[in-house]
């Protein structure tokens, strides 16, 4: 009997994707690690990488990164195809939906804040939808929007603010690195 082996071909791409996927699924392990006050209130610490991603690579790799997050967080925490997933399914696709139509939005005066918490607030939106929808069908669960908002606006905010300032600190880095190859360029 013979092996067979299946060779598949990557590109750098791929590999910048699974690293940034990779960085993100780790920002769900710890985020899982942290105790919540009510259920389905979390920080959202991977949309950190997701806003960095949107930002430098555009909307389908930070799409990739993101559907590779849910789906690896779902298989590592034994919740793939049960309610959990689909809650964080919906909440990533109506993120990512919002993000996409963000984008486009004046860069002047919309940034990683603003992206943030309108994913934020898209990501609740799609978690109640598929609450009423599917789990609790009754309209009780409307007097849990105040909370979840409140909660998006906070984490949207401070998830926004942490991915402006790596955004700013790679930005910055960036611009030393010119200026130093520049200036030893004209040393030589």
């Amino acid at each position: 009997m013979t092996t067979s082996t299946i060779k598949l071909d990557t590109t750098a791409e791929d590999h910048h994707i699974a690293r940034m996927a990779a960085v993100a699924l780790g920002l769900t392990i710890l985020e899982n690690s942290i105790p919540s006050p009510l259920p389905g209130v979390k920080p959202g610490l991977a949309n950190i990488v997701t806003l960095i991603v949107l930002a430098r690579y555009g909307w389908r790799v930070a799409a990739w990164v993101t559907m590779l997050r849910v789906v690896a967080g779902s298989l590592l925490f034994g919740n793939f195809l049960a309610p959990g997933f689909f809650l964080s399914l919906s909440g990533a696709l109506l993120s990512l939906m919002a993000l996409a139509l963000a984008q486009h939005l004046p860069k002047r005066w919309f940034g990683a804040v603003s992206h943030s918490i309108y994913a934020a607030f898209a990501h609740i939106a799609g978690q109640m939808l598929i609450v009423y929808l599917w789990l609790i069908p009754h309209t009780g669960i409307a007097y849990l929007i105040p909370i979840f908002a409140t909660a998006a606006l906070v984490f949207g905010t401070v998830n926004g603010l942490i991915a402006a300032r790596f955004m700013d600190n790679s930005e910055e880095m960036n611009i030393t690195n010119l200026e130093n190859a520049n200036e030893s360029l004209q040393e030589t």
